[in-house]
């Protein structure tokens, strides 16, 4: 039988100690936020739909961005045992320096539409951090503000090689006097990808009153009141606005790009130089061979060609055929520090968040970033504790296993598809 008893008033009173209220609202509930999925949450219901959509959207089906976070789902992790791991060392070696972290914040345009602070925000948030910001060509702070606001930090710019090719190279040489050590050729958009959201969203730059959008607005008036009440929403880099995201990237990007840009810009560039969008092993092999110094494995997070190849699931044969060769980055699909940790484990040298800072952004600004950077970190040390690997060094392909969901078919001699035993 059990005993029971009248409950003490003193037992009571201990257990009646209940959690302080927050006045700070942005700091209440990005404190609420446990993971990059709750931040998407919090960023959702803040943030204007035709907003959101352009950063959480991706081209036409969107089933290139889906795979891509799939792929990370799809994993085992084999962890070993009786290890010391009191202490673990997440520092990264990148394109010639350092990085307190094994990921820095990959390139996204007309970052302020997501939240004012934009940039400056995640430049900020990444020098605090010890870790790489790059800025996009289509961002809405300049190459110059954007190292003022992260003046000790690594600063890193993507390029794209426009149609007058008079402004890529100014930028570039604008990028290198203001000190950034790395360019990021991108090699991915010859055309804008169909991001359909967009298109029903009536979505364009800068963002259009209408009966829908004042309608949105009605629930989230702080993103409108920073909208109106600081600097003009436009490219800081481009003097071209007007029209949807994808009329832009047309009627300023050159479809004819071709290795002979890419050697004409190595030239003009005194830093390192990676290639983004890479998308096959021969691709990979072909500027392993041409000597540039790291490529991006990306698909440039589902936005352009859909269906295109899983970043993550080419990397394991790209690290082992040019690994030596050349650093590889990755990014897409990555929403957990555990995803960064698997990249590693698979050949990976370093690794970029897009999405994944751009809903702490719309979530709470500069300190939103700071929490999507926090949360990334404690994943990142607590799955490589799990692990029980005390540093990056020794994170292997006997970590991790990549399981099976989509098989490729091989074609016979006859041209002929069979599933692959």
């Amino acid at each position: 039988m059990v005993q029971r008893q009248v409950p003490r008033p003193a037992e009571l009173l201990e257990l009646m100690r209940f959690r302080r209220i927050d006045l700070d609202g942005r700091r209440r509930r990005l404190s609420s936020a446990l993971s990059i999925d709750d931040l998407r949450t919090i960023a959702k219901r803040r943030t204007p739909a035709a907003a959101f959509d352009y950063t959480d959207g991706a081209a036409e089906r969107e089933i290139s961005m889906a795979r891509s976070v799939q792929a990370f789902e799809d994993i085992e992790f084999h962890p070993s045992i009786l290890r010391d791991v009191s202490q673990v060392d997440t520092t990264a070696q990148i394109l010639g320096g350092s990085s307190a972290q094994p990921f820095g914040i990959a390139p996204t345009g007309f970052t302020r539409l997501m939240q004012t602070e934009g940039e400056v925000a995640g430049a900020g948030a990444a020098g605090a951090a010890g870790i790489p910001f790059t800025l996009s060509t289509l961002g809405t702070t300049s190459i110059e503000e954007v190292r003022a606001a992260n003046p000790l930090g690594r600063n890193w710019f993507q390029l794209y090689v426009m149609t007058q090719r008079e402004i890529s190279y100014g930028l570039v040489e604008r990028a290198a006097a203001a000190g950034y050590d790395t360019l990021f050729f991108t090699v991915d958009t010859p055309v804008a990808g169909a991001r359909l959201r967009d298109v029903r969203n009536g979505f364009s730059i800068p963002p259009q009153l209408s009966l829908g959008t004042v309608v949105d607005a009605i629930p989230r008036p702080w993103w409108w009141w920073d909208f109106l009440t600081t600097a003009k929403l436009e490219f800081a880099s481009l003097s071209e606005t007007g029209g949807t995201v994808g009329e832009l990237l047309n009627s300023a990007m050159d479809p004819s790009i071709d290795f002979d840009d890419l050697a004409e810009i190595r030239a003009m560039w005194p830093g390192k130089l990676a290639v983004k969008g890479v998308q096959t092993l021969e691709d990979a092999r072909k500027l392993a061979d041409l000597g540039v110094d790291a490529i991006v494995l990306s698909n440039h997070g589902g936005r352009q060609l859909d269906r295109a190849p899983v970043p993550f699931h080419l990397l394991p044969e790209v690290a082992r055929e040019v690994g030596d060769d050349l650093e590889i980055i990755l990014d897409t699909g990555i929403r957990s520090g555990a995803d960064i940790v698997a990249a590693i484990a698979l050949g990976a040298d370093f690794t970029l968040i897009g999405r994944a800072y751009l809903y702490g952004l719309m979530a709470g600004g500069r300190e939103g970033v700071d929490r999507a950077i926090a949360i990334l970190t404690d994943e990142v040390e607590r799955t490589m504790k799990l692990l029980q690997v005390q540093s990056l060094q020794e994170l292997g392909p006997q970590h991790v296993t990549q399981l099976s969901r989509l098989t490729p078919l091989a074609a016979d001699s006859r041209g002929r598809r069979a599933a692959r035993p």
